[in-house]
């Protein structure tokens, strides 16, 4: 009965703890922007530096393919059975749903069975190569936080190249290389993440590691993000401070694992073997069952929500910031040049907080923001506070009573001390919590 009673009255002690925190508990996460918290002068906030939690983005992008009629179905035709590759009788009709593998089924929802898959037309034009460019849009910057994981029906390909863009599209740069011969397809020596450090994490590689036709169990190919992180983090990921560091202080390493667009070039189908058998070229295509992309939207440390309004991913901003990315400061908060913020240091941050523009300081005297009233003041209409009684001054942050010389210990004005404040969350807390049953 007693350790009930007792676990329960720690648990609600925990919840006042953690309200009171100026930050939280938890270090490392950036999931506030900004805390209120009570000082000589009242209660002021506190801003800190924040981002959106990491989330599935292949929610939000929007999908190309070029050529744009490389999708199986039409006209109908048949293709192989991806275990047994002389098995021609699989039929894909775009005019019929349940034959039909559009590039939506990339990213829909896989149960156990059977799984759905876009699946391009069959290489029957050989030997003109089968191409393929897959590109996934957000219209929005977005930062990789996880590898990025593309699961293939059929074989996975001979050679393929996995591309990001930092400007929507305008210009590419490769992120990898695949291929079943590196020096033959790319004229690249093979090499894997396990190959690389921490001063050539940049480096662009070409790994075998992935394709290998039609052999059991070779569906997935991957981009390996947590492996770069680890190189800084640790094997666990445990030393995320030192990450955050290195991301902080370097804009290429950073840029690095940031994107508004990715590209998947499909250069060449799953052969199995060196030569292409052209009696049976309705077994070489391409089939994608699920595209995995997790990150954030890249809100340079200036929000912890990102909205997906009218097909469009937009950063919440604070800090007196704005713009998709939170990218310059409000108009009036231009009293410093706008900065990102900072992971720096642990365990909050710097917000790097947009401040009043010189020309707008006369004329706000409180905003709600960085002008605050304090010790229980409204702001009115940006040009004064409303104290209560026993408070005065701009953004009444003095005791009325010191302006007269009176405030003695008889008064009876002045802040609750930090411990009152306390017991009066917890009391609450417990009047209202359900009867403990003994």
């Amino acid at each position: 009965m007693y350790l009930s009673r007792f676990l329960s009255i720690h648990a609600l002690w925990v919840t006042v703890s953690s309200v009171m925190q100026p930050y939280p508990l938890v270090w490392g996460h950036y999931d506030v922007c900004k805390t209120q918290i009570y000082t000589e002068e009242g209660k002021v906030w506190d801003y800190m530096a924040c981002q959106p939690e990491s989330t599935d983005m292949t929610k939000y992008l929007k999908v190309k393919l070029d050529p744009p009629d490389i999708t199986c179905g039409d006209p109908p035709e048949t293709f192989c059975a991806m275990g047994n590759p002389y098995m021609c009788n699989n039929e894909c009709d775009a005019s019929t749903p349940e034959l039909a593998h559009p590039p939506e089924l990339m990213f829909d929802f896989e149960g156990r069975h059977p799984s759905t898959f876009w699946q391009s037309a069959t290489w029957k034009e050989y030997p003109k190569p089968l191409q393929v460019n897959i590109t996934l849009s957000w219209s929005k910057t977005i930062e990789l936080t996880d590898n990025i994981v593309i699961t293939f029906e059929s074989g996975r390909p001979d050679q393929m190249i996995l591309e990001k863009s930092l400007d929507y599209g305008r210009t590419w740069q490769p992120y990898q290389y695949y291929a079943t011969d590196c020096l033959d397809a790319f004229h690249m020596d093979p090499k894997s993440v396990k190959d690389l450090s921490q001063h050539t994490v940049l480096e662009i590689i070409c790994t075998e590691e992935y394709s290998t036709g039609y052999t059991t169990n070779s569906k997935i190919i991957h981009f390996e993000i947590k492996d770069r992180f680890a190189f800084f983090a640790g094997p666990r990921l445990r030393n995320m401070a030192s990450l955050y560091g290195q991301l902080d202080t370097t804009k290429k390493l950073r840029d690095f694992f940031t994107v508004t667009d990715l590209r998947i070039r499909l250069l060449r189908p799953a052969v199995g073997e060196i030569f292409v058998d052209e009696l049976h070229l309705a077994r070489y295509f391409y089939a994608i069952s699920d595209i995995k992309v997790r990150g954030r939207c890249k809100c340079n440390l200036h929000a912890t929500v990102c909205v997906y309004d009218n097909s469009k991913l937009t950063c919440e901003c604070e800090h007196n910031t704005t713009g998709p990315d939170c990218g310059k400061c409000k108009k009036n908060y231009q009293g410093r040049p706008w900065s990102p913020g900072s992971y720096l240091p642990i365990p909050k941050g710097t917000a790097n907080t947009c401040i009043p523009s010189i020309s707008s300081i006369g004329t706000n005297v409180c905003d709600n923001e960085l002008l605050h009233c304090q010790n229980g003041g409204t702001c009115h209409n940006n040009v004064r506070c409303l104290c209560p009684a026993a408070y005065t001054g701009i953004l009444c942050e003095k005791l009325r009573c010191e302006e007269a010389g009176s405030c003695g210990s008889g008064s009876g004005q002045g802040a609750p001390p930090h411990g009152s404040r306390a017991l009066l969350l917890l009391t609450t807390l417990l009047g209202t919590a359900s009867p403990l049953v003994f």
